[in-house]
């Protein structure tokens, strides 16, 4: 039986989907924006901002689920410029320095809201 998760402190869906759904003990995150949940809006800086607040992000929902990052096995990112990888990598390399999950990383023609970047996440507990 699946079940929603849902936080205030990550930010709010902008279409008809959940931020999160688990079943049978694995968490699927919906793809996170680098939007401050506080404000609404993207934080400010570039690709390795929006990076570490998509993570954040992720963060807040994994704990709402009563996961942590330990828990991410697979992630998937979109990028607007793969221009931006090397950043987008260096800041992804911050939150996950041990036993990092696997990931697939692609250029994207566009992501909602013009972002920079969007993480997707599955984790298992």
């Amino acid at each position: 039986m699946k079940k929603i998760i849902h936080t205030s402190k990550a930010p709010q869906a902008i279409g008809p989907y959940s931020q999160a759904v688990e079943v049978n003990g694995m968490l699927f995150i919906s793809g996170q924006l680098g939007v401050d949940p506080e404000t609404g809006r993207f934080v400010t800086g570039g690709i390795r901002e929006q990076t570490l607040q998509v993570l954040k992000n992720i963060e807040t929902i994994l704990m709402s689920g009563g996961y942590t990052r330990e828990d991410v096995v697979k992630s998937t990112v979109y990028l607007k410029d793969m221009n931006d990888f090397r950043e987008m990598n260096e800041a992804y390399a911050s939150f996950y320095e041990e036993k990092p999950p696997a990931r697939a990383a692609f250029e994207v023609a566009r992501l909602p809201l013009d972002a920079l970047v969007e993480i997707e996440t599955i984790a298992v507990r």
